[in-house]
């Protein structure tokens, strides 16, 4: 089937190797390296007749293009915004590329130039001029991080009240651990835990909030009781009725990518191409949203750093993350205090991890991530707002 994908950044240090990985000779390869162009294009599944019209097509627009030959062919360059504009208007007509194909162009190359403006949950509207930020705040007994439970509503009260005093956007509530290893826990359980916080905090603040689940019921009742949002770390995956339930409650939705049930997530962390991977599951959750009615502006994604990857693999999401801005949704970045920074920095233990946290969270602004999950709000909104700054070369 043919395929298109547009990447950010030829200057990736891994380009060579994962073009080497899809059957391209790695000379040719590298001369796109070191093209100075900021985004890479990728076809693949044509026929050969139609790929070589494509590459002179690009080379003549000054493109940068190395081609893969046999069945079926496919061919890669380094291409810039406006240069890519010239080849949808002016080349389709004639290069025989399958249908569909301008149309996927077009909306990755909208992706990653517009980034979204703003995402909506139920009865809010956040803004994205700026980094948001997201506050853990866990109802549980097993959470990885000490510093994130809460035991009672009145310590949920007290460490939200601080969160938003810190600046937190959002607070998202979860009332079943996700780390690695994780059993999963009775729903009834579940909602014991998480519905009477969001009560109680939907009673006395402001800020909007998220319930952190896996489960339809639980999803709807805790919109129910003032839940704006429904982060979903399988991405609509575990639950066939969840997609449904977040439409017809009118939250917003978080969508992640995983690879299996937090109790054997780790057990196979292999990927022969990892942020093709995520980015398929990814269109694949948001599809699934769309199909089931809920609109366009009301979802983010998140790489899901942590789960179902290992350290290696978490690294490259991060140093590939600006990629994902093709699927045109918000980007959230969960990296707090996570085991892949203790493992770089030989700290084994998740309270010595802030300041590893805080590096992902300006590298992340870099990449054009613009919500960030974290369990300490005031060093990671001043972190992000600086990077921001630095960007924009303005002051927050």
């Amino acid at each position: 089937m043919p395929t298109v994908r547009l990447w950010a950044g030829p200057g990736s240090p891994t380009l060579v190797a994962d073009l080497a990985s899809r059957g391209f000779v790695a000379a040719d390869a590298a001369g796109l390296q070191n093209a100075l162009q900021p985004l890479v294009l990728c076809l693949d599944g044509l026929d050969a007749a139609v790929a070589e019209t494509a590459s002179a097509m690009l080379r003549q627009l000054g493109a940068t293009v190395c081609g893969r030959s046999g069945r079926p062919a496919a061919l890669v360059a380094a291409v810039s915004g406006p240069l890519l504009r010239r080849f949808l208007q002016n080349s389709f007509g004639d290069s025989g590329l399958p249908p569909g194909m301008a149309t996927q162009l077009a909306r990755l190359l909208a992706g990653l130039e517009s980034p979204p403006a703003a995402l909506y949950g139920r009865g809010c509207r956040l803004v994205l001029h700026r980094p948001r930020i997201m506050g853990i705040l866990n109802v549980t007994p097993d959470s990885f991080f000490a510093g994130s439970r809460s035991g009672s509503i009145a310590e949920a009260l007290d460490r939200a009240r601080q969160m938003v005093a810190d600046g937190a956007d959002v607070i998202d509530v979860g009332g079943e651990s996700t780390r690695p290893g994780a059993p999963s826990i009775d729903e009834q359980e579940e909602l014991d835990r998480v519905v009477p916080v969001i009560e109680a905090l939907r009673r006395e603040l402001d800020c909007p909030l998220s319930v952190d689940t896996t489960k339809s019921r639980v999803a709807e009742q805790a919109v129910a009781a003032g839940a704006a949002f429904v982060n979903d770390i399988s991405g609509f995956a575990f639950d066939p009725k969840m997609a449904a339930t977040v439409a017809g409650s009118g939250a917003g939705a978080f969508l992640m990518h995983t690879r299996g049930l937090p109790a054997d997530m780790q057990k196979d962390t292999r990927y022969r191409d990892l942020l093709g991977e995520v980015l398929d599951y990814l269109q694949a959750a948001m599809d699934s949203a769309l199909r089931a009615g809920i609109p366009a502006e009301r979802l983010a994604v998140d790489p899901g750093i942590g789960f179902g990857k290992d350290v290696r693999g978490n690294l490259e999401l991060l140093g590939r993350l600006g990629e994902l801005r093709v699927l045109g949704r918000p980007i959230l970045l969960g990296t707090s205090r996570k085991s892949f920074i203790g493992r770089a920095l030989d700290l084994p233990e998740p309270a010595e991890r802030l300041a590893g946290t805080l590096a992902t969270v300006a590298l992340g602004v870099a990449a054009g991530a613009q919500l960030f999950r974290v369990h300490d709000v005031r060093p990671a909104r001043e972190a992000a707002l600086m990077a921001w700054s630095i960007m924009r070369r303005q002051l927050p």
